[in-house]
């Protein structure tokens, strides 16, 4: 079938829902509260990918995405963030920004031989590398001067990251050949140290070497909650994309 040959290279507008919550770790030394989810909504995201079929019907995929979102609230309590502390009722103002990079072999496991059936079921065999960072401030108390006249940044950033592998199942079924539906669901959990897993549906049409995609994808990760600090999360939302197919 169509792209079970030859290489892909690929775009992708993804508007997700969801950021991060942040919270102190294990490894904290200290007793406030750290629980903070952050404010915002992010912008359409970008993504790129490419594949490269290897043979028998499996493949080898690389993809990449990054997300940034804005926003402010009032805290709702005092709250240490990394290197900071604020006050019940401080206006915080928050950026936040998520990488994520995976490298997927997809794996033909029935049918086999495939002959003319049109169904596939995959094993998938990923890993990926996962990084989120956050800046804040006050920019009310940042702004104000103390008896002195001085002024007092109350900035803070924080970051953490993972990397991991994930295991799961990819279902495709080619309705003609130029049209495709599919599903992919893959995740990996340590519990008590990180856990990741994604999930997408899609139908795909080809005409030539050109192919439209939409669907809709989702994307959970929690950083080592052993550390001082750690993030937890849930994006979901629909995507278009574009590929550009050899065969």
């Amino acid at each position: 079938m169509p792209g079970e040959t030859g290489y892909y290279a690929g775009l992708i507008g993804w508007l997700p829902f969801g950021t991060p919550i942040v919270d102190k770790g294990h490894a904290a030394d200290w007793s406030g509260l750290s629980y903070f989810h952050l404010p915002g909504t992010p912008k359409i995201t970008p993504s790129a990918e490419i594949g490269l079929a290897l043979g028998l019907h499996n493949s080898l995929d690389l993809s990449y995405f990054s997300t940034k979102a804005s926003g402010s609230v009032n805290a709702p309590g005092a709250v240490v963030l990394f290197t900071e502390s604020y006050n019940k009722g401080d206006l915080l103002a928050t950026t936040n920004s998520l990488q994520d990079v995976k490298l997927s072999f997809a794996y033909l496991t029935w049918p086999y031989p495939v002959e003319s059936r049109h169904f596939r079921l995959r094993t998938l065999w990923q890993v990926h590398y996962l990084s989120v960072k956050s800046n804040y401030d006050a920019p009310v108390r940042s702004a104000t001067p103390d008896s002195s006249g001085n002024l007092t940044s109350y900035a803070a950033t924080g970051s953490k990251a993972l990397t991991s592998p994930t295991l799961g199942l990819g279902l495709t079924e080619y309705a003609s050949r130029n049209f495709r539906i599919a599903l992919n669901v893959a995740g990996f959990d340590v519990p008590h140290h990180f856990a990741i897993g994604d999930a997408d549906a899609s139908a795909s049409y080809r005409v030539g070497h050109i192919e439209v995609h939409v669907g809709a994808k989702g994307l959970y990760f929690k950083t080592s909650p052993q550390a001082d600090y750690y993030f937890r999360g849930k994006l979901a939302g629909a995507f278009v994309g574009l590929r550009w197919c050899v065969d």
